[in-house]
């Protein structure tokens, strides 16, 4: 258990560095982190010599106490501090529980005060501070050039079942895959699309996709509730008319019952978990890096529907401020816990007005950094959505005019409105049963 004060883990990481004074390099403790006098007197005399490239030993540190030495209990003290440790080896072990003493201590200072000044406004600053704090302490490590190089080496000679569509996570759609190679950690993909588009349901084919593959998918739904999205799940799987889902007593048959029946069992058995009252990013990034921190290779997949019903941490007076901050942390949140994360957007009425009514870039909707943060932006497009008549029934692009480190173009999959599933030109007609 986590505690307020943990002089020993305090005493331990002193000790460690009087020892072997090149652990100083290693020491992320700043004098503020430590809750005992002597061990921040003893902590800033360290730092001093570190600065001034002296070793921090013994003699070293009790010469930059100077006046503090006796408080300190002298050169005894920092005797007993280095005969007390047994090892140096827990070193980072014992550093990290004094920087959770120290968030604790922080965590309990920050609800206190919220406490004695309850207000929206203020519930907002505690959520951000509480997210900053949980940063403290946070050790990433640069990686060499040759790390890199033995892991690009690594990529080249595995083959195609090993490494999945390119390191990424398959989707699936085979054409979607091959332009993009499946959904990357780390990337931050828009899908943006007109509504009524299929964006909320190629989102959930995504998911479905990735949990089929033995993945974990973690969507957040701040638009519709998870039953709903449930029903268009088992919909997409058993080959089920979304329609029947208001009224299944009634407008099901007996092989709707049996469809429905085999494709629950199918999703019971999936990692995929739907979230509803999340809108912050804060929130979201809290959610995710729990699971991924119980469940570290169940390589996960996070999909938001949508952008615009988000909050960013604070208020902004312009909306395209608020999402910029919204896209940049999704960005970062993808990047630290090494997710794809699938983000849908709105478009802008603009769209509708042009003869070619494929979307662009400019077609974001309070675009602010979107195309800046996003390693791809794609959008959805139907020409049926617009003419009725058109002769490429049910055929969706993706549309991918941004790719940080891919070709941009457009792929084609079929769309299968009644079932809610997206699924490529080649499977269509074995799909609607032709």
């Amino acid at each position: 258990m986590t505690r307020l004060e943990n002089a020993e883990a305090e005493q331990a990481v002193l000790g460690a560095i009087l020892l072997e004074p090149d652990l100083i390099q290693e020491c992320t403790l700043q004098a503020k982190h430590v809750i005992h006098p002597k061990h921040k007197a003893i902590l800033k005399a360290m730092k001093t010599a570190q600065q001034k490239d002296e070793p921090p030993d013994m003699v070293t540190v009790f010469s930059y106490l100077r006046d503090a030495a006796s408080e300190v209990g002298g050169i005894s003290y920092l005797s007993d501090l280095a005969g007390s440790v047994a090892s140096v080896h827990s070193f980072q072990h014992h550093q990290r529980l004094v920087f959770e003493a120290y968030k604790l201590r922080q965590a309990r200072e920050q609800a206190l005060a919220f406490t004695e000044n309850a207000t929206e406004e203020n519930m907002l600053e505690l959520q951000e501070k509480l997210s900053q704090l949980s940063e403290v302490g946070q050790i990433n490590e640069e990686r060499t050039v040759r790390d890199w190089l033995s892991e690009i080496a690594m990529d080249m000679t595995m083959s195609e079942d090993e490494s999945g569509a390119a390191g990424g996570y398959e989707t699936g759609l085979s054409e979607f895959d091959y332009m993009t190679g499946g959904l990357q950690p780390e990337d931050l993909i828009i899908v943006a699309a007109r509504p009524s588009m299929g964006k909320t349901a190629f989102a959930l084919n995504l998911a479905g996709g990735h949990c089929k593959n033995g993945g974990s998918s973690h969507v957040f739904s701040l638009e519709m509730g998870a039953k709903s999205l449930l029903h268009r799940i088992l919909s997409a799987e058993g080959s089920i008319d979304l329609t029947k889902w208001k009224q299944p007593f009634q407008m099901f048959d007996d092989d709707d019952y049996d469809k429905a029946t085999s494709a629950s069992g199918k999703v019971y058995d999936w990692n995929l978990s739907i979230y509803e009252t999340k809108r912050m990013v804060s929130d979201i990034r809290a959610t995710v890096k729990k699971k991924v921190n119980e469940y570290p290779d169940d390589n996960h997949l996070v999909v938001i529907d949508y952008l615009q019903l988000m909050s960013a941490s604070r208020r902004y007076e312009n909306r395209v401020l608020e999402i910029g901050e919204i896209t940049r942390d999704l960005k970062m949140m993808a990047r630290e816990l090494k997710v794809p994360v699938v983000l849908l957007s709105q478009l802008s009425r603009g769209v509708e007005s042009r003869q070619d009514k494929r979307p662009m870039m400019s077609d974001l909707r309070e675009s602010g950094n979107i195309e800046q943060d996003a390693d791809i932006v794609s959008f959805l497009y139907r020409e049926d959505y617009y003419d009725a008549e058109a002769e490429n029934q049910n055929i969706t692009e993706i549309i991918i005019r941004k790719q940080r480190n891919g070709p941009t173009g457009t792929a084609e999959m079929a769309f299968i409105k009644e079932y809610q599933k997206f699924v490529n030109l080649d499977r269509r007609h074995e799909e609607v049963g032709i």
